[in-house]
């Protein structure tokens, strides 16, 4: 398959960071997306872990990574917040890039739009000055809706220096079209996230986009014709949090397994 796959973080819904890279590798995947704590989905009740505290954690994550050949693709919780300036977060900054993370993520969550360009660009510089690259999220009920709105932010830092990432529910559900990402310039795709979804949604949006992710081919989103329109090789992260399976107890490596199956079965 011309795309390789990863594992993001919500998907794994709070299994340790060793395990989260174990399970990957054992499915022939090729990368995960991080933090630097636990979510607080944990629907399996997984002990607690934090990167940040725990030293020999970090160790235990780097070996595994090196040892299984799997990358940390995207770095998550380094949103743009109203109270927190992007500098406070140089510390985090600093673990992801000894990680050996590739890129760091950032959403706006409803940070007002003059801010958030100002804190993405200091993200960016941050992330760059680490020798990692940035991403921007867009998500229809954050003040960066669309495709559209994450370019311009993109314009805003240098096209040199950030991309935006691509998450189909997102993308789909603010008016998205795959001609769009056949137009775009490949260089301004800086990670894909895939899941699939009702065309139409109801009720809470957030609700719906953490609990309601579906596997790719079970929902209404042109998810084949949008993957042919990227770029060959572009990684493909599966956020695809399958809370009703881990609440009745079905093992994460059962249902796992399954997401990845039935997206290759999709893209084959």
């Amino acid at each position: 398959m011309p795309h390789p796959l990863g594992i993001e973080l919500l998907t794994a819904l709070g299994m340790g960071p060793v395990e989260h890279v174990a399970l990957a590798a054992d499915l022939e995947c090729r990368a995960v997306s991080m933090g630097l704590t636990q979510l607080p989905f944990n629907p399996h009740g997984y002990p607690s872990w934090s990167l940040r505290e725990d030293a020999a954690l970090r160790r235990e994550l780097k070996a595994v990574m090196r040892e299984r050949g799997i990358v940390i693709s995207i770095a998550e919780g380094m949103d743009v917040s109203a109270e927190m300036d992007a500098s406070e977060r140089a510390a985090d900054m600093d673990l992801f890039a000894e990680l050996g993370a590739l890129r760091i993520n950032s959403a706006d969550m409803g940070v007002e739009r003059g801010r958030a360009f100002e804190q993405f660009a200091k993200l960016a510089e941050m992330a760059r000055e680490r020798g990692m690259e940035f991403s921007i999220e867009f998500c229809p009920a954050f003040t960066i809706r669309n495709l559209g709105e994450a370019l311009e932010a993109v314009r805003h830092i240098g096209e040199g220096d950030a991309t935006v990432l691509i998450d189909t529910m997102h993308f789909f559900r603010s008016g998205g079209t795959v001609r769009q990402i056949a137009e775009l310039d490949p260089a301004l795709i800086g990670h894909a996230r895939l899941c699939d979804a009702p065309r139409k949604g109801s009720g809470d949006y957030m609700e719906e986009a953490v609990r309601a992710r579906m596997i790719p081919g079970e929902g209404e989103l042109p998810l084949r014709e949008f993957v042919d329109a990227l770029p060959r090789g572009q990684r493909l992260g599966l956020e695809v949090p399958l809370f009703a399976e881990a609440e009745s107890g079905r093992p994460a490596r059962d249902y796992l397994a399954e997401i990845v199956t039935k997206t290759r079965d999709l893209l084959a």
